[in-house]
């Protein structure tokens, strides 16, 4: 299917241009401003100096909204195009049970998608270290590895939606408001929770910053690969329950 869409070529690409997009422009955004014109003469602009942890803080960020959102929209496809097509049908009258199915797209789901931002991320690190400063090597392979968890997580609930929600928009729909709705809860309580899912990004860079893995880091990943597992879990569960209706 990667193939035939050619999302194994373009999602790389959009996942690079998402991740170095942000550190460039505000690296070169006095030199933007005074090219664009509408600064008064004479006015000098000088920014803040950005700590390279925050220059790849961008870079998180842009993937965590724009990424994301490629990341739900594929996957719920995968499920809802071949339910409409009739294609999981054909393929589950032969001995293919639930978990293969299902099994097979999370992996290659993630496998595309932990490459991509992988790569992106790393590209990030190039331009990072380029224009605002180095950032240690190891801790950047941890921090995408962590990242990663992310995805890991947002696959799986996609999958366990699509798996009860035979409608394409329905399945998006529901996954961007759950993760709103733990984005809400993240802003409220994460004083009280820090582990929380939704605050992965913050303690990565809380983790680039002080160059140490912090306690609420590890249950954050912990709970993500947790979740995820029991995600799919579920997910075998109900498409399996759905199917024989």
């Amino acid at each position: 299917m990667h193939q035939r869409n050619y999302s194994i070529i373009w999602v790389p690409i959009v996942f690079i241009l998402l991740a170095i997009m942000d550190p460039i422009t505000t690296y070169f955004l006095p030199v933007i401003l005074e090219n664009v014109g509408g600064v008064p003469e004479g006015l000098v602009i000088e920014l803040p100096t950005v700590p390279p942890s925050e220059a790849f803080a961008l870079s998180l960020s842009e993937l965590s909204m724009f990424g994301i959102l490629i990341v739900i929209l594929l996957t719920a496809s995968s499920i809802s195009q071949e339910r409409q097509s009739g294609v999981s049908e054909l393929l589950l009258v032969k001995p293919i049970n639930a978990h293969h199915y299902i099994g097979s797209k999370a992996l290659a789901k993630m496998v595309l998608f932990i490459g991509a931002s992988s790569i992106g991320l790393l590209f990030s690190w190039y331009y990072v270290s380029l224009l605002f400063g180095a950032l240690s090597p190891g801790f950047i392979i941890l921090a995408i590895v962590f990242y990663n968890c992310w995805f890991i997580f947002v696959i799986s609930l996609t999958l366990m939606f699509a798996s009860m929600i035979r409608h394409h928009y329905a399945i998006v729909g529901v996954t961007i408001l759950t993760l709103a709705v733990g984005s809400i809860i993240n802003s409220i309580f994460h004083h009280n929770i820090p582990w929380f899912y939704n605050n992965l990004s913050p303690l990565i860079i809380t983790m680039l910053e002080s160059k140490t893995i912090s306690t609420d880091l590890i249950l954050n990943i912990s709970l993500l690969l947790v979740t995820s597992i029991s995600l799919l879990l579920l997910s075998f569960s109900m498409f399996n329950q759905n199917e024989r209706l």
